[in-house]
């Protein structure tokens, strides 16, 4: 394959932050539909290769392709619109809204001010707003003040926001954590659904949700790839043993 077959190419990536890099010399290729777990240790660089893919931070140097588009020289925003979704460690909804204005407000041609002002809720934004609501558990709670949510339910409904925008590659940092035994298993699935017709990027501690999840899982230490491949073979890596789930 060559690297424009890919979703995301990274390729080189270094970043350093006062000589110290946090990210050194990292080559990572995402498939399409593929739904792929970053794990490693406290400071390995995972949430960082997540910054830089969506601009938050900038890398050194190194080379980031998105469909073929170099996002290292793109802003955050540009990044966005061109279907990159990220999703953050705490759950940043609007608290004071229902589940349906939080998922309304995130479709895509409410963005900008004007946008905002000129949006008029047509069946098609109607209809979007439900499917997506299906899809995350959350159709009987539409009216609901987002506030009211369980952590895992706020999770689900920040993960809803992104997936109304319809972004090709979307990005969660922890997703499960502080979640029930139950919601952790209906994440899951809802994943697996999710990378049917979009490429994912997890970081995850919890082993065994990124089993029932991972395509393929990449051990991140130091800033590099330490190991790659399925759970099995990653889970039997002395290397990852060593450094990661010996503990």
């Amino acid at each position: 394959m060559s690297n424009t077959d890919f979703v995301l190419a990274i390729e080189d990536l270094t970043v350093s932050f006062d000589g110290f890099k946090a990210v050194d010399g990292l080559n990572l290729y995402v498939d399409k539909n593929e739904l792929r777990v970053v794990i490693g240790p406290n400071g390995a660089g995972k949430t960082t290769v997540l910054d830089m893919i969506c601009g938050k931070t900038k890398a050194t140097s190194g080379s980031i392709k998105f469909k073929g588009m170099e996002l290292t020289k793109m802003a955050e925003h540009q990044i966005v619109r061109a279907g990159v979704g990220r999703k953050f460690q705490t759950p940043s909804i609007y608290e004071n809204l229902s589940v349906f204005e939080n998922l309304e407000i995130s479709f895509p041609r409410g963005r900008t001010v004007f946008g905002a002002l000129m949006f008029k809720r047509t069946a098609d934004v109607d209809q979007r707003i439900h499917e997506v609501a299906d899809m995350i558990y959350l159709s009987d709670l539409l009216d609901k003040e987002a506030g009211l949510l369980s952590h895992g339910q706020k999770q689900w409904l920040e993960i809803g926001m992104l997936l109304i925008q319809d972004p090709e590659l979307l990005m969660l940092d922890e997703p499960v954590a502080g979640m029930s035994v139950r919601e952790r298993e209906q994440t899951a699935d809802l994943l697996n659904r999710i990378c049917q017709d979009r490429s994912v990027i997890v970081i995850e501690h919890d082993m065994e949700f990124v089993k029932r999840i991972a395509h393929k899982v990449t051990v991140l230490h130091q800033g590099k790839i330490l190991s790659q491949g399925t759970m099995e073979q990653v889970q039997s890596d002395e290397r990852v043993i060593e450094v990661y789930l010996g503990h």
